[in-house]
């Protein structure tokens, strides 16, 4: 299926709008792969296609919604006639209706590798096995893989409206990765590795194989540290954590539900100078990039903080009228089958100049963070509290020491933010909407034995 045939789906479906009445139509076909291999054979196999419509329905600012996993004319009908139900007895909403196009052209992004339709599926299912044997192989100290994984989406996706919105394109992803597990006298540790691209051809299984090993292996008799304020270095993949959760908390919807401790703050300094806050869906190198946002509105480069100063939050169309704002193209879909939310495309730290070499030498002596133990339940998003549990090396003459585990950090959201005294030069790409770099903390409270 092409864009242009979904589009046409889309576009039957809005032109049976009323008078009064705004329709806006989600139409979403993808094939996928899933592979999981254990011990040398295949454990987990799925090959399948699915589709569906999504549709919104707004009058006199009541709200409905439908959708239906078939792409029949029927069951569109059906579908329309429910949105149509639920907006009727839905509770007006002054700040309800649909996204607008507000002249920002899409950027020109390539989201889809043409080349993954053609690879064979037993190509699939040897790369899962050969990674686990990569990742066993790998050190002597390997004990097992407890799963290798490799999955794949191509998607094809068109939205249409009666305000005037009519986008349509194709993305496809690919995903290769092991989580495994080291061992030695001193105990047993685990460990993660992947990589990912648009498409098959442009995976790195060798890195992804590597990096699992060195995850397992460099905590293995990893012990508890006595507690003292410190400086921390967060690992890339810490850092993609921690700015998901900054991310939420700057989004219109955190702003309106009172869960944020940055709301009234546009125009303060919030974060030390080093840090430069970035949502930026038009980076082709980034796995979730895209050119349209999930109400079909351009993407664009948003900057939340500048220089550690905030200036603004991400909007989708209802956050930005609530808010007396405009939308940053910041609507987000989990499928067809709900309303849009708000949350970043692609957010990152705007890396500095320094390797995370010369940074960890510059620390000299502290905490080089590797994971983070409870994060979700260790933040609380109206105050900005945090305490978690971590996992890394101490650093000694600017070198990795001993491991640690069972160990906490304990600060704010905020406070960490305006403590940043070094950001690495090395951006880091994850499968999900926030990029990472080695980042130095200071005065960070550990807590131990």
């Amino acid at each position: 299926m092409t864009p242009e045939d979904v589009q046409r789906i889309a576009d039957r479906v809005v032109a049976q709008a009323r008078p009064g009445e705004a329709i806006e139509a989600v139409v979403s076909w993808g094939r996928e792969t899933e592979v999981r291999a254990y011990d040398g054979d295949v454990e987990h196999f799925v090959s399948a296609e699915s589709a569906g419509v999504g549709i919104r329905v707004v009058e006199d600012r009541r709200q409905g919604l439908g959708w239906v996993g078939v792409l029949e004319d029927e069951a569109l009908a059906d579908c329309l006639a429910a949105a149509r139900d639920n907006a009727r007895f839905s509770s007006p909403d002054p700040h309800a209706g649909l996204a607008e196009p507000d002249g920002v052209v899409p950027p020109d992004l390539t989201l889809v590798d043409e080349r993954l339709a053609l690879v064979p599926t037993e190509h699939k299912i040897a790369a899962a096995i050969d990674l686990e044997a990569a990742v066993r192989a790998g050190d002597p100290r390997m004990v097992g893989v407890e799963s290798a994984d490799y999955a794949d989406a191509q998607v094809v996706s068109a939205i249409t409206s009666t305000t005037g919105i009519r986008v349509a394109g194709a993305e496809s992803s690919a995903y290769l990765g092991a989580y495994a597990l080291a061992a030695d006298a001193r105990g047993t540790t685990t460990g993660f590795g992947y990589t990912v691209a648009r498409g098959f051809d442009d995976l790195d299984a060798a890195a992804a194989a590597r990096d699992a090993v060195d995850r397992s292996v460099r905590l293995l008799g990893a012990d508890t540290a006595r507690s003292r304020r410190l400086t921390v270095v967060l690992d890339p993949y810490v850092t993609s954590q921690l700015l998901g959760l900054v991310a939420e908390m700057l989004s219109g919807e955190a702003v309106l539900r009172g869960r944020t401790p940055f709301a009234d703050r546009v125009g303060d300094s919030v974060a030390s100078p080093l840090v430069t806050l970035v949502d930026d869906a038009t980076d082709p190198a980034a796995p979730t990039a895209s050119d349209v946002d999930g109400e079909g509105l351009a993407c664009r480069q948003v900057e939340l903080i500048t220089e550690g100063r905030l200036r603004g939050f991400l909007h989708n169309a209802y956050t930005a009228r609530a808010l007396g704002a405009r939308s940053t193209g910041s609507a987000q879909r989990g499928s067809y089958r709900g309303a849009p939310s708000v949350g970043p495309h692609v957010i990152s730290l705007r890396p500095g100049d320094t390797s995370p070499e010369e940074l960890l030498a510059q620390v000299g002596e502290g905490l080089w963070v590797h994971e983070l133990v409870g994060l979700h339940s260790g933040v609380n998003p109206v105050s900005g509290d945090l305490s978690v549990g971590v996992e890394g090396q101490l650093l000694r003459a600017g070198a990795p020491a001993e491991p640690v585990r069972e160990v906490t950090i304990a600060s704010t959201i905020q406070r960490l933010l305006d403590d940043v005294v070094a950001v690495g030069n090395d951006l880091t790409r994850f499968p999900w909407e926030a990029s990472g770099v080695t980042l130095a903390a200071a005065d960070v409270m550990m807590s131990g034995r």
